[in-house]
């Protein structure tokens, strides 16, 4: 079936040919070239995080070796220009090891993009879930979601995030018998994305308290439907808008966040990489080796501001008062 809708021409007028909401938000995309860039790098992060494990299996990327060869001199510095950039080392080598800054940059990419989508992930489900039910509730349910939704925004996210890292890390590590890894990266996934839920859940329970009342929803009760469906069989595919531009401004903040906790030595740790243990190691080496500091910092930033990009876009082009011109 196809999603354009031909209105019959009366007295010989020109037929108008309808558009659907779909079409109406892909044709603002396309004519704003800056969110279509944005979606372009965006899509291009995500595939080199994708497929970083699958190019470190088959050894087109080293993110652990040692190359004590490339290194020498005063402070272990890398031998060449610009930090030991070559045609093998696109962003040079580590200070003192001679590891390959490129390999750890994509790697840690990887672990900062899977650390920021799930817990994008638990925020969205938990803030959906709560944000239909309170919207549709409404009373005594509505009234009590809501002053949870006050006290879990009271607690300031990276404070519990540095407050309680030790102890969970710890007990995390115990039960998985692993190193701390993937403790960490489950720490700040369930933290990150319990203290994000809030936001999608108020945003859902704005939408919900518009469309409960519409006809769709009156003649689905009518008809005897329960609440299930009515949560996610009449309302959620009316809220994929306002999930999916949130979704694309929330993800940079939890990159953002990963790398300064990685950075602050509570999130991610060497020899792991990620963006946060790499600014941390590099600042030592900020004036004596500033590629070491630059190549990873201006990667983090285009990731960052991709997906911000993307996100303004995403929500003037879904945004229906939006000039369709």
């Amino acid at each position: 079936m196809a999603d354009t809708t031909v209105v019959e021409a009366r007295d010989g007028a020109v037929p108008i040919a309808g558009r659907t909401p779909w079409q109406i938000t892909r044709s603002r995309l396309v004519r704003d070239k800056v969110t279509m860039v944005a979606l372009g790098a965006a899509i291009f992060f995500i595939l080199l995080a994708a497929f970083a494990p699958l190019m470190t299996q088959f050894g087109w990327l080293d993110p652990y070796s040692s190359n004590t060869d490339l290194v020498g001199g005063l402070g272990s510095l890398p031998i060449g220009p610009f930090g030991g950039v070559s045609a093998q080392h696109w962003m040079g080598v580590e200070p003192g090891t001679g590891r390959d800054i490129f390999s750890r940059v994509v790697s840690g990419l990887t672990v900062s993009l899977t650390v920021a989508t799930l817990a994008v992930l638990v925020s969205v489900v938990l803030g959906v879930i709560i944000g239909i039910i309170s919207g549709t509730a409404g009373g005594k349910v509505d009234w009590l979601f809501s002053r949870v939704i006050d006290f879990v925004l009271s607690f300031p996210q990276t404070l519990m995030l540095i407050a309680l890292s030790t102890i969970v890390i710890d007990l995390l590590q115990g039960a998985l018998n692993t190193d701390r890894t993937i403790p960490s990266m489950i720490f700040m996934i369930l933290v990150m994305g319990f203290f994000g839920w809030p936001y999608f859940a108020r945003i859902i329970r704005g939408q919900v308290l518009s469309l409960k009342e519409r006809e769709f929803v009156e003649a689905a009760r009518s008809l005897g439907a329960g609440r299930r469906r009515i949560y996610f069989t009449e309302l959620l595919p009316h809220l994929w808008a306002p999930i999916l531009v949130y979704t694309t401004l929330i993800m940079p903040q939890n990159i953002a966040t990963e790398a300064a906790l990685g950075f602050l030595g509570v999130g991610i740790q060497a020899p792991t990489p990620s963006f946060g243990s790499i600014l941390n190691d590099s600042v030592h080496y900020a004036t004596s080796d500033p590629a070491y500091f630059i190549f990873p910092g201006i990667t983090l930033f285009l990731v960052v501001l991709s997906f911000n990009l993307l996100g303004d876009g995403l929500r003037d082009a879904l945004d229906p008062k939006a000039d369709r011109q």
